[in-house]
């Protein structure tokens, strides 16, 4: 099958190898994929990950294995589906998506262990799919994962009325983090960064925004660090008023400078905020509660990988898509 594959570097193949689902996984006919910096960061050695690339897609299931210690399928050949990234067996004690995503067995799609989805075809176990709701395109339904970590933040921290609550970062998923608080909060929101054409996508649904040279410092109850930057975190922290909490969402493939002293005497609370529920992401875009396609940049067929990447990694890009398959919407 048509793949990008990491290997000393990223390579489209015509012959890599067409996976097939063990007990318990399903065969997902893959229809489009987005590029995230997690895997712009895989590709600058982060997890020493060696395999088909990619985590966010729709695609279509084109086989089930059941196994007899798997719950039964809740998905039947031929739906559309999203998929959780993060794989277990079906005898692990873990059962819902917040377990899986710290099982210490687990495998992870794309990331870890596991082939991904810039490919003609991925497997997953079939507890992990989600159906897509009629009203949500295959455009749309690309950013169920990145949504749903968006949604992971309010099963984590509350944020109060009162609250002066930012976002430090304005590229993808710092977007989809604003859109999500202000969906679910009346706290005083406000998302920093540098880039003015990502900024008015925040204003245009309602959001105050600022550039990032503006930002008071020691001022904010809460700061979500969306910067994807290892720069980010120490900016986070200096936006913080003493005994805030900083809710970390980048991942690095460099440390980033940390000032632990100061965050002992701010006496700061910080959170690790990782993978997400689905099903919360799902009705968000049902519902039309968030607006992901203005985020849209450019599309690639998957032979042109190499140069979407390349695109992707562009300042003020916002997210980039892989046709892999016909769509089905």
């Amino acid at each position: 099958m048509r793949a990008l594959v990491v290997a000393e570097t990223l390579v489209y193949r015509e012959d890599y190898p067409k996976p097939e689902p063990l007990p318990g996984e399903a065969l997902i006919r893959v229809t489009r994929a987005g590029i995230c910096n997690t895997d712009i960061e895989i590709l600058k050695g982060y997890f020493g990950f060696r395999g088909v690339l990619g985590h966010e897609f729709v695609g279509v299931v084109e086989a089930l294995n059941p196994a007899p210690n798997c719950p039964p399928p809740h998905v039947a050949i031929g739906d559309r589906v999203v998929g959780e990234i993060n794989c277990v067996a079906c005898d692990s004690p873990s059962r819902t998506y917040a377990e899986r995503a710290q099982d210490p067995a687990r495998t992870t799609l794309g990331i870890d262990r596991r082939d991904g989805v810039f490919a003609e075809y991925a497997v997953l176990p079939i507890v992990n799919l989600h159906r897509v709701p009629e009203a949500v395109s295959d455009d749309e339904a690309v950013f169920v994962e990145p949504l749903a970590a968006a949604c992971q933040i309010l099963e984590q921290v509350h944020f109060r009325p009162t609250d002066r609550v930012a976002v430090l970062g304005d590229g993808k998923l710092g977007l989809l983090c604003a859109q999500v608080i202000a969906a679910a909060s009346a706290c005083e929101l406000t998302v920093i960064g540098r880039h003015e054409n990502k900024l008015a996508l925040a204003r245009d649904r309602g959001i105050a925004t600022m550039h990032v040279d503006q930002a008071p410092l020691r001022h904010y109850d809460a700061v979500v660090e969306c910067t994807g930057s290892p720069a980010g975190f120490e900016h986070a922290r200096r936006l913080l008023r003493p005994r805030g909490t900083l809710i970390l969402k980048s991942t690095y493939h460099s440390l980033p400078q940390v000032n632990l002293t100061m965050v002992v005497v701010d006496e700061l609370t910080i959170v690790g905020s990782r993978c997400g529920p689905f099903a919360a992401a799902l009705r968000l875009l049902a519902q039309r509660r968030v607006a992901v396609l203005p985020m849209i940049h450019a599309r690639y067929p998957l032979e042109a990988g190499l140069q979407a990447i390349e695109d992707a990694q562009r300042p003020g890009v916002l997210k980039v898509l892989l046709d892999i398959a016909p769509s089905t919407q």
